[in-house]
Protein backbone atom coordinates (compact mmCIF):
# COMPACT_ATOMS: atom_id res chain seq x y z
CA UNK A 1 0.00 0.00 0.00
CA UNK A 2 2.80 2.39 0.84
CA UNK A 3 4.49 1.73 -2.48
CA UNK A 4 1.32 2.21 -4.48
CA UNK A 5 0.36 5.35 -2.60
CA UNK A 6 3.67 7.19 -2.87
CA UNK A 7 4.70 6.11 -6.36
CA UNK A 8 1.25 6.55 -7.89
CA UNK A 9 0.90 10.02 -6.41
CA UNK A 10 4.27 11.18 -7.69
CA UNK A 11 3.71 9.65 -11.13
CA UNK A 12 0.29 11.25 -11.47
CA UNK A 13 1.77 14.57 -10.53
CA UNK A 14 4.63 14.61 -13.02
CA UNK A 15 2.97 12.53 -15.73
CA UNK A 16 1.37 15.51 -17.47
CA UNK A 17 2.99 18.45 -15.73
CA UNK A 18 5.00 19.54 -18.75
CA UNK A 19 2.28 19.09 -21.35
CA UNK A 20 1.10 22.69 -21.11
CA UNK A 21 4.65 24.05 -21.26
CA UNK A 22 6.07 21.94 -24.11
CA UNK A 23 7.60 24.64 -26.27
CA UNK A 24 8.99 26.69 -23.36
CA UNK A 25 11.37 23.94 -22.35
CA UNK A 26 12.63 23.52 -25.88
CA UNK A 27 12.97 27.25 -26.49
CA UNK A 28 15.00 27.74 -23.30
CA UNK A 29 17.38 24.95 -24.26
CA UNK A 30 17.92 26.53 -27.64
CA UNK A 31 18.54 29.96 -26.07
CA UNK A 32 21.32 28.49 -23.96
CA UNK A 33 22.92 26.98 -27.07
CA UNK A 34 22.55 29.85 -29.53
CA UNK A 35 21.29 32.93 -27.59
CA UNK A 36 19.09 33.81 -30.55
CA UNK A 37 15.73 32.48 -31.72
CA UNK A 38 13.49 33.59 -34.55
CA UNK A 39 10.02 34.58 -33.40
CA UNK A 40 8.40 32.63 -36.23
CA UNK A 41 10.08 29.29 -35.38
CA UNK A 42 6.89 27.32 -34.89
CA UNK A 43 5.40 28.52 -38.19
CA UNK A 44 8.63 27.69 -39.99
CA UNK A 45 8.73 24.18 -38.54
CA UNK A 46 5.11 23.63 -39.44
CA UNK A 47 5.82 24.74 -43.00
CA UNK A 48 8.80 22.39 -43.27
CA UNK A 49 6.74 19.47 -42.02
CA UNK A 50 4.00 20.20 -44.56
CA UNK A 51 6.52 20.43 -47.37
CA UNK A 52 8.06 17.07 -46.52
CA UNK A 53 4.60 15.56 -46.32
CA UNK A 54 3.80 16.90 -49.80
CA UNK A 55 7.03 15.42 -51.16
CA UNK A 56 6.18 12.00 -49.76
CA UNK A 57 2.65 12.20 -51.18
CA UNK A 58 4.03 12.99 -54.62
CA UNK A 59 6.63 10.22 -54.57
CA UNK A 60 4.54 7.58 -52.76
CA UNK A 61 0.87 8.44 -53.35
CA UNK A 62 -0.41 5.01 -52.29
CA UNK A 63 1.22 4.88 -48.85
CA UNK A 64 -1.02 4.47 -45.82
CA UNK A 65 -1.21 7.30 -43.31
CA UNK A 66 1.09 5.52 -40.84
CA UNK A 67 3.63 4.60 -43.51
CA UNK A 68 3.56 8.15 -44.82
CA UNK A 69 4.45 9.51 -41.37
CA UNK A 70 7.33 7.06 -41.11
CA UNK A 71 8.57 8.11 -44.55
CA UNK A 72 8.45 11.80 -43.60
CA UNK A 73 10.46 11.03 -40.45
CA UNK A 74 13.00 9.04 -42.47
CA UNK A 75 13.43 11.79 -45.08
CA UNK A 76 13.99 14.39 -42.40
CA UNK A 77 16.60 12.26 -40.67
CA UNK A 78 18.51 11.55 -43.91
CA UNK A 79 18.27 14.89 -45.68
CA UNK A 80 18.00 17.49 -42.90
CA UNK A 81 20.73 18.77 -40.59
CA UNK A 82 20.56 17.89 -36.90
CA UNK A 83 19.18 21.27 -35.88
CA UNK A 84 16.25 20.93 -38.25
CA UNK A 85 15.46 17.49 -36.84
CA UNK A 86 15.41 18.98 -33.34
CA UNK A 87 13.10 21.75 -34.49
CA UNK A 88 10.84 19.20 -36.12
CA UNK A 89 10.85 17.17 -32.89
CA UNK A 90 9.91 20.22 -30.84
CA UNK A 91 7.08 21.02 -33.21
CA UNK A 92 5.67 17.50 -32.97
CA UNK A 93 5.96 17.67 -29.18
CA UNK A 94 4.11 20.98 -29.07
CA UNK A 95 1.30 19.37 -31.07
CA UNK A 96 1.14 16.32 -28.81
CA UNK A 97 2.08 13.97 -31.66
CA UNK A 98 3.68 11.40 -29.38
CA UNK A 99 3.98 8.49 -31.79
CA UNK A 100 5.27 10.59 -34.67
CA UNK A 101 7.81 12.19 -32.34
CA UNK A 102 9.10 8.85 -31.11
CA UNK A 103 9.40 7.54 -34.68
CA UNK A 104 11.49 10.57 -35.56
CA UNK A 105 13.79 10.50 -32.54
CA UNK A 106 14.33 6.76 -32.19
CA UNK A 107 16.39 6.90 -35.38
CA UNK A 108 18.88 8.95 -33.35
CA UNK A 109 19.05 6.62 -30.34
CA UNK A 110 22.79 6.12 -30.89
CA UNK A 111 23.47 9.84 -31.12
CA UNK A 112 26.23 11.49 -29.09
CA UNK A 113 24.09 14.61 -28.76
CA UNK A 114 22.30 14.98 -25.42
CA UNK A 115 19.65 17.14 -27.13
CA UNK A 116 18.42 14.09 -29.05
CA UNK A 117 18.72 11.71 -26.11
CA UNK A 118 16.74 13.61 -23.46
CA UNK A 119 14.02 14.29 -26.01
CA UNK A 120 13.93 10.58 -26.80
CA UNK A 121 13.69 9.78 -23.08
CA UNK A 122 10.72 12.13 -22.84
CA UNK A 123 9.07 10.70 -25.95
CA UNK A 124 9.51 7.11 -24.75
CA UNK A 125 7.96 8.05 -21.41
CA UNK A 126 5.06 9.84 -23.09
CA UNK A 127 4.27 6.70 -25.07
CA UNK A 128 3.56 4.87 -21.81
CA UNK A 129 0.52 7.08 -21.20
CA UNK A 130 -1.21 5.99 -24.42
CA UNK A 131 -4.18 3.67 -23.93
CA UNK A 132 -3.01 1.45 -26.78
CA UNK A 133 0.21 0.52 -24.98
CA UNK A 134 0.18 -2.87 -23.22
CA UNK A 135 1.42 -3.34 -19.65
CA UNK A 136 4.56 -5.15 -20.83
CA UNK A 137 5.31 -2.50 -23.43
CA UNK A 138 4.76 0.24 -20.86
CA UNK A 139 7.31 -1.35 -18.55
CA UNK A 140 9.83 -1.72 -21.38
CA UNK A 141 9.39 1.91 -22.43
CA UNK A 142 9.76 3.08 -18.83
CA UNK A 143 13.17 1.44 -18.49
CA UNK A 144 14.09 2.54 -22.00
CA UNK A 145 13.30 6.16 -21.13
CA UNK A 146 15.58 6.01 -18.10
CA UNK A 147 18.37 4.55 -20.21
CA UNK A 148 18.13 7.39 -22.73
CA UNK A 149 18.03 10.00 -19.96
CA UNK A 150 21.10 8.45 -18.37
CA UNK A 151 22.95 8.55 -21.70
CA UNK A 152 21.94 12.19 -22.16
CA UNK A 153 23.54 13.03 -18.80
CA UNK A 154 26.69 11.15 -19.75
CA UNK A 155 26.93 13.21 -22.93
CA UNK A 156 26.18 16.58 -21.33
CA UNK A 157 26.13 17.03 -17.57
CA UNK A 158 25.27 20.69 -18.09
CA UNK A 159 21.90 19.96 -19.71
CA UNK A 160 19.11 21.02 -17.37
CA UNK A 161 16.57 18.98 -19.35
CA UNK A 162 18.70 15.83 -19.05
CA UNK A 163 18.78 16.22 -15.26
CA UNK A 164 15.05 16.86 -15.06
CA UNK A 165 14.06 13.90 -17.23
CA UNK A 166 16.51 11.60 -15.50
CA UNK A 167 14.85 12.48 -12.18
CA UNK A 168 11.36 11.90 -13.57
CA UNK A 169 12.28 8.64 -15.32
CA UNK A 170 14.10 7.34 -12.25
CA UNK A 171 10.95 7.93 -10.23
CA UNK A 172 8.92 6.04 -12.84
CA UNK A 173 11.20 3.00 -12.65
CA UNK A 174 10.62 2.95 -8.91
CA UNK A 175 7.01 1.98 -9.62
CA UNK A 176 8.33 -1.43 -10.73
CA UNK A 177 11.08 -1.76 -8.13
CA UNK A 178 9.09 -1.38 -4.92
CA UNK A 179 8.94 1.06 -2.01
CA UNK A 180 12.52 0.46 -0.81
CA UNK A 181 14.02 1.31 -4.18
CA UNK A 182 11.56 4.18 -4.61
CA UNK A 183 12.56 5.74 -1.32
CA UNK A 184 16.20 4.84 -1.90
CA UNK A 185 16.18 6.88 -5.09
CA UNK A 186 14.48 9.87 -3.48
CA UNK A 187 17.69 11.72 -2.65
CA UNK A 188 19.03 11.11 -6.15
CA UNK A 189 15.79 12.45 -7.64
CA UNK A 190 15.95 15.57 -5.52
CA UNK A 191 19.61 16.17 -6.34
CA UNK A 192 18.94 16.06 -10.08
CA UNK A 193 15.92 18.36 -9.80
CA UNK A 194 18.02 20.84 -7.84
CA UNK A 195 20.74 20.62 -10.48
CA UNK A 196 18.17 21.23 -13.23
CA UNK A 197 16.97 24.35 -11.42
CA UNK A 198 20.55 25.51 -10.89
CA UNK A 199 21.19 25.22 -14.64
CA UNK A 200 17.86 26.81 -15.60
CA UNK A 201 16.29 28.90 -12.82
CA UNK A 202 13.43 29.82 -15.15
CA UNK A 203 12.11 26.29 -15.58
CA UNK A 204 8.92 26.38 -13.52
CA UNK A 205 8.29 22.68 -14.14
CA UNK A 206 11.38 21.52 -12.24
CA UNK A 207 10.61 23.92 -9.39
CA UNK A 208 7.04 22.67 -9.26
CA UNK A 209 8.04 18.99 -9.19
CA UNK A 210 10.54 19.67 -6.41
CA UNK A 211 7.70 21.32 -4.50
CA UNK A 212 5.68 18.17 -4.84
CA UNK A 213 8.67 16.10 -3.69
CA UNK A 214 8.60 18.12 -0.47
CA UNK A 215 4.81 17.85 -0.17
CA UNK A 216 4.91 14.07 -0.63
CA UNK A 217 7.48 13.57 2.12
CA UNK A 218 5.78 16.07 4.41
CA UNK A 219 2.60 13.98 4.31
CA UNK A 220 4.23 10.52 4.55
CA UNK A 221 2.21 8.19 6.75
CA UNK A 222 3.89 6.79 9.88
CA UNK A 223 4.34 3.34 8.37
CA UNK A 224 6.02 4.83 5.30
CA UNK A 225 8.37 6.75 7.57
CA UNK A 226 9.29 3.47 9.26
CA UNK A 227 10.23 1.99 5.88
CA UNK A 228 12.34 5.07 5.14
CA UNK A 229 14.04 4.78 8.53
CA UNK A 230 15.13 1.23 7.67
CA UNK A 231 16.70 2.38 4.39
CA UNK A 232 18.39 5.58 5.55
CA UNK A 233 20.34 6.59 8.61
CA UNK A 234 18.74 9.98 8.00
CA UNK A 235 15.45 9.44 6.10
CA UNK A 236 14.27 12.10 3.62
CA UNK A 237 12.22 14.76 5.35
CA UNK A 238 10.46 17.89 4.21
CA UNK A 239 7.89 20.35 5.48
CA UNK A 240 4.80 21.93 4.04
CA UNK A 241 6.57 25.28 4.36
CA UNK A 242 9.32 24.03 2.03
CA UNK A 243 6.76 22.74 -0.44
CA UNK A 244 4.93 26.06 -0.33
CA UNK A 245 8.12 27.98 -1.08
CA UNK A 246 8.72 25.95 -4.24
CA UNK A 247 5.11 26.24 -5.46
CA UNK A 248 5.20 30.01 -4.92
CA UNK A 249 8.55 30.24 -6.68
CA UNK A 250 7.21 28.32 -9.68
CA UNK A 251 4.28 30.73 -9.84
CA UNK A 252 6.66 33.69 -9.63
CA UNK A 253 8.80 32.34 -12.46
CA UNK A 254 5.83 31.63 -14.74
CA UNK A 255 2.51 32.96 -13.40
CA UNK A 256 -0.57 30.83 -13.96
CA UNK A 257 1.48 28.31 -15.95
CA UNK A 258 -0.19 25.17 -14.66
CA UNK A 259 -3.53 24.41 -13.05
CA UNK A 260 -2.00 21.80 -10.73
CA UNK A 261 0.42 24.31 -9.26
CA UNK A 262 -2.57 26.47 -8.28
CA UNK A 263 -4.25 23.43 -6.75
CA UNK A 264 -1.15 22.43 -4.78
CA UNK A 265 -0.81 25.95 -3.43
CA UNK A 266 -4.37 25.67 -2.14
CA UNK A 267 -3.77 22.21 -0.66
CA UNK A 268 -0.53 23.30 1.00
CA UNK A 269 -2.19 26.31 2.60
CA UNK A 270 -4.91 23.96 3.84
CA UNK A 271 -2.28 21.78 5.50
CA UNK A 272 -0.92 24.96 7.12
CA UNK A 273 -4.43 25.89 8.32
CA UNK A 274 -4.46 29.13 6.33
CA UNK A 275 -8.07 29.04 5.14
CA UNK A 276 -8.04 32.47 3.51
CA UNK A 277 -5.06 31.79 1.23
CA UNK A 278 -6.20 28.22 0.60
CA UNK A 279 -9.54 29.54 -0.63
CA UNK A 280 -7.79 32.09 -2.87
CA UNK A 281 -5.63 29.52 -4.67
CA UNK A 282 -8.29 26.84 -4.86
CA UNK A 283 -10.61 29.38 -6.46
CA UNK A 284 -7.93 30.14 -9.05
CA UNK A 285 -7.54 26.41 -9.71
CA UNK A 286 -11.30 26.03 -10.06
CA UNK A 287 -11.49 28.94 -12.53
CA UNK A 288 -8.48 27.84 -14.60
CA UNK A 289 -9.50 27.10 -18.24
CA UNK A 290 -10.07 23.35 -18.48
CA UNK A 291 -8.15 22.59 -21.67
CA UNK A 292 -6.73 19.17 -20.81
CA UNK A 293 -8.18 16.17 -19.03
CA UNK A 294 -5.94 16.97 -16.09
CA UNK A 295 -7.32 20.52 -15.94
CA UNK A 296 -10.79 18.99 -15.59
CA UNK A 297 -9.59 16.78 -12.75
CA UNK A 298 -8.03 19.80 -11.05
CA UNK A 299 -11.31 21.70 -11.45
CA UNK A 300 -13.22 18.85 -9.82
CA UNK A 301 -10.80 18.48 -6.89
CA UNK A 302 -10.68 22.23 -6.31
CA UNK A 303 -14.49 22.33 -6.14
CA UNK A 304 -14.56 19.50 -3.60
CA UNK A 305 -11.92 21.14 -1.41
CA UNK A 306 -13.69 24.51 -1.55
CA UNK A 307 -16.88 22.83 -0.35
CA UNK A 308 -14.98 21.38 2.62
CA UNK A 309 -13.54 24.79 3.50
CA UNK A 310 -16.96 26.43 3.34
CA UNK A 311 -18.65 23.98 5.72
Amino acid sequence: MASASLSAAFRRFVNRTVKIRRMKECIWTERIRTSVRATSTESLISLRFERWTQVVLLVFPTLSSQSRLSAVALFICILCPAQEVLEQADYLYSCGETQKLHQLLVRHKDSDDAEFLWRLARASRDLTSLSSISADEKKRLTYEALDYAKKALEKDEASFAAHKWFAICLSDVGDYEGIKVKLGNSYIIRNHLERAIELNPKDATSIHILGYWCFAFAELAWYQRKVAAVIFASPPTATYEEALAFFLKAEEVDPNFYSKNLLMLGKTYMMLSDVQRATLWLTKARDYPAVTEEDKQVHKEALELLKKLNR
